[in-house]
């Protein structure tokens, strides 16, 4: 589907688009058809028929846009091997017909160090599925169980422990202590050096073009605006350039500034925010771009979450958004607009379709980052302030029509999107997200 819009058909007369991912990946995309294979394997089960079930599992969690699972059986056997990905590290498993294992590989450790032994001796404790290990050289994280307690729901949350845990810990612990050394990554795909360009370029200058903003803007009066400002700029880097390991982790810091439980007042939690945005942009190019590569994932690190909080959430951006539209400030305008789906995206595992469609709002909002990459599609100029409606709402009823077997009630109504700037536009398109009905 969308052909017209992203060219994920083929046409003949036109050049394929660039293969650039966006976003964190979200495992709260099945198909109708995936969906009904975690009933299988759970019926499998209580019937006792417990590598049925296995298979089943791995079917149901393997993503196939994303080729994340690999699940190979020997013939005439009961034995298999497993492999999942998950960011920059790899699961291996294997099985048989009383037991199951799984391993993950974190890092290289030459000499045995105290400081490290102790951090993962702390953080064994609030593992439930899983164990950290050291095996010669080499610290890894552990899961086992028997055939016959391994039921859906303890592979999936075992397997996503596992994991979700090493794909973060392998970063920070290289970047914490200077003895260890990186292991098993081999797998890890490096970006073309343009689109790391890119990326960097674009980063730097939103981060520089919002910084400058703010400077304009009396930090008091206009400290609720500032925020939102900030915080979007968190959102936007995340889900347009992806950064990995330590880059991601620091990022990640800048929001937990403003929403954390102290009695801090707005105006000091944005001048935090601030300084963090600084540091993040003093970084290196080289530095930087290191930490963008292209990795693949089994398991979202954040939650789904039901439609209702979403909807909330974007109505109360819409509302606050309209004092700044009639008050003439269109740049917080439009970004407050951009907070309520950009914070869904960031802080969810969401649907596909509301996925796709994130992407195709930040095509428009951002289409001289879009074109940089290589996109022939240009939704929206801002020069002459024009849109592309027509490949806009094609792209929409695709959607519509792509999702409409697993969401019966999903109807993006594209009438009631307005064209005549970017807040208009933003405050319409949002809206009509705020009102989708995500009823299977």
């Amino acid at each position: 589907m969308l052909d017209k819009l992203f060219n994920w058909g083929k046409k003949e007369s036109a050049a394929p688009e660039p293969d650039v991912i966006f976003g964190r990946y979200s495992d709260n995309n099945k198909t109708v058809e995936k969906t009904s294979r975690w009933t299988d394997a759970d019926k499998l089960y209580k019937d006792g028929k417990f590598q049925e079930s296995i298979d089943a599992f791995f079917d149901y969690l393997r993503d196939d846009a994303a080729d994340n699972v690999i699940l190979k059986r020997e013939a005439g056997s009961d034995k298999f091997t497993f492999e999942l990905a998950q960011g920059s590290k790899i699961v291996r498993g294997s099985g048989n017909a009383e037991t199951m294992q799984a391993e993950v590989t974190l890092v290289k450790m030459p000499q045995p160090s105290v400081p490290v032994m102790r951090r993962l001796l702390e953080q064994n404790f609030s593992l439930y599925y899983s164990r950290y290990a050291l095996d010669g050289e080499r610290l890894c994280m552990r899961f086992d169980s028997s055939i016959a307690a391994a039921n859906p729901n303890k592979l999936y949350y075992g397997m996503k422990e596992l994991a979700t845990k090493a794909d973060r810990q392998d970063d920070l612990l290289v970047q914490d202590f200077s003895n260890l050394q990186p292991l098993d990554t081999d797998h890890i795909q490096e970006l073309p050096a343009t689109e790391k360009k890119i990326k960097y370029d674009f980063t730097q200058r939103w981060i520089g073009e919002t910084l400058d903003y703010i400077k304009t803007l009396d930090a008091d009066k206009f400290s609720g605006g500032i925020s939102f400002l900030l915080l979007v700029l968190v959102y936007r880097i995340d889900y347009l350039v992806r950064p990995e390991g330590s880059l991601q982790t620091e990022l990640e810091k800048i929001p937990v500034l403003y929403f954390s439980k102290d009695e801090k007042p707005a105006i000091e939690k944005n001048r935090l925010m601030v300084e963090a945005f600084e540091k993040f942009r003093n970084r290196s190019e080289e530095d930087f771009t290191r930490h963008l590569y292209r990795t693949r994932s089994s398991f979202a690190i954040v939650a789904p979450q039901v439609h209702k909080s979403i909807a909330e959430t974007i109505n109360s951006s819409n509302n606050t958004m309209l004092w700044y539209r009639d008050n003439a400030y269109p740049i917080i305008a439009r970004q407050i607009c951009e907070y309520g789906l950009s914070f869904a995206q960031y802080s969810y595992s969401v649907p596909k379709a509301l996925s796709q469609l994130l992407r195709l709002f930040m095509q428009v909002n951002y289409s001289d980052y879009f074109v940089a990459l290589g996109f022939t599609k240009r939704l929206y100029d801002p020069t002459p302030q024009t849109f592309d409606d027509s490949a806009i709402k094609i792209a929409i009823q695709n959607i519509n029509t792509e999702w409409r077997k697993k969401y019966p009630n999903l109807n993006f109504d594209t009438t009631r999107l307005q064209f005549t700037n970017l807040v208009d536009f933003n405050h319409s398109f949002t809206n009509e997200i705020e009102v989708l009905n995500f009823d299977a």
